[in-house]
C-alpha cells in the first residue's frame, strides 16, 4: 500500500489487491477514522436540525449533527460531544441505531448512527469553520422535505430513514 496524500483529515492510498474473481484490481482508498451522527429528539414529533453551510457545495444543506471521531475516541463520546458543539443541547439518553459505510467503494469511513432524547440546553461554542443555522423541524415536515428532495445529505437521509422517517 503506498500513500498519496497525508492530509489533516483524510489519508489517501493506492494499491492493488485481488478480488474474489481472481482478477487483480489497480485501486485507490480514503482512510477515515470514523464519525458517529446524532438524530436529536427535542420531542416526540420534533427534530433538531442542521441548515449548515457546505463550503465545497457552495451551499447550505439540510444536516444531523455529526462529526469525525478523534484519535481513540469512541463513537458514542463522540456523539455525545458533537451533539452539544453543534446543537447547544446536552442528551440524557442515547439509543444506537446501526451505522453506516457512505462510500464504500473507496472510502474506510463507517458513521454510527444514534437516536438522542432528553435533550437539555447548553451552552456551545461552532467550529470556526462552521457555519450552522439551526432548525427545528416536525416529522410532518422531515418526511415532505425527505419526498421533495429538499434533504440530500445521504447520512442524514439513512439516519432518519432507521428512525422510521
Amino acid at each position: 500500500m503506498k500513500k498519496e496524500y497525508d492530509g489533516k483529515l483524510l489519508k489517501v492510498y493506492s494499491f492493488q489487491k485481488k478480488l474474489p474473481t481472481g482478477v487483480l484490481a489497480s485501486l485507490e482508498m480514503i482512510k477515515h477514522p470514523g464519525a458517529a451522527l446524532i438524530v436529536p429528539f427535542l420531542s416526540k414529533t420534533k427534530i433538531i436540525m442542521l441548515y449548515q453551510f457546505r463550503a465545497v457545495l457552495g451551499k447550505y444543506i439540510y444536516e444531523l449533527p455529526a462529526g469525525t471521531l478523534e484519535t481513540t475516541e469512541a463513537h458514542l463520546s463522540c456523539a455525545k460531544r458533537e451533539i452539544i458543539e453543534e446543537t447547544g443541547y446536552k442528551a440524557k439518553s442515547f439509543l444506537k441505531l446501526g451505522y453506516i459505510y457512505p462510500v464504500p467503494g473507496y472510502s474506510t469511513e463507517k458513521i454510527v448512527c444514534y437516536k438522542a432524547e432528553r435533550l437539555e440546553k447548553v451552552e456551545t461554542s461552532f467550529d470556526k469553520d462552521e457555519v450552522i443555522k439551526i432548525k427545528i423541524l416536525t416529522i410532518p415536515q422531515l418526511r415532505n422535505m425527505l419526498g421533495s428532495g429538499k434533504i440530500v445529505d445521504a447520512k442524514t437521509i439513512c439516519a432518519l430513514r432507521m428512525c422510521g422517517i
